[in-house]
């Protein structure tokens, strides 16, 4: 189980239980499925007694999703490499276009330090840190001190440069 942070950098505790599609449904746990098994069993889903997040593969076309689905409490990206950028794109789309108000979670071999800032500014919530991830260091990069100033706007609507040299 990897170590979860907010966008502050604080530790949290994971309540929910990543299941596979086709493990049981336990009766009132917080899950998290695949957005295939919620596609094949969004009726049951919807009406479980815990939360369910449902996790979305960096291929999906988040503006087409259904009402239902962007009403879970947690959606989780996945972000497989540092040459893929998709989910980066997922969840400003989830933010700025779609209006998603749950948590986002970032999962996979990317979730690392040097990443976590850009994430956070693209509207990542929570990070599922790689195993190997210093929790200092992932701390420190989270923290609104160590952050650059940026060129361009994004999710977290910090000042930006051009910003800046106005005020």
């Amino acid at each position: 189980m990897s170590l979860l942070l907010d966008a502050l950098g604080q530790p949290i505790r994971d309540l929910y239980l990543a299941l596979a599609d086709d493990a049981e449904l336990p009766p009132v746990a917080a899950v998290i499925v695949s957005l295939s098994r919620w596609q094949a069993q969004a009726d049951v889903l919807a009406v479980h007694a815990g939360a369910v997040a449902v996790q979305l593969p960096n291929t999906s076309d988040v503006l087409v999703l259904d009402a239902a689905l962007l009403a879970r409490p947690m959606l989780v990206l996945d972000f497989p490499g540092f040459a893929d950028g998709r989910a980066y794109s997922q969840a400003r789309r989830l933010r700025d276009r779609a209006g998603y108000p749950g948590r986002l979670r970032a999962t996979g071999a990317a979730v690392v330090a040097d990443q976590l800032a850009m994430m956070a500014r693209c509207g990542i919530s929570e990070f599922a840190l790689r195993e190997d991830q210093p929790l200092a260091i992932c701390q420190a990069a989270l923290s609104l001190e160590a952050r650059p100033l940026p060129y361009q706007a994004a999710q977290d609507r910090s000042a930006a440069v051009f910003d800046a040299r106005r005020g």
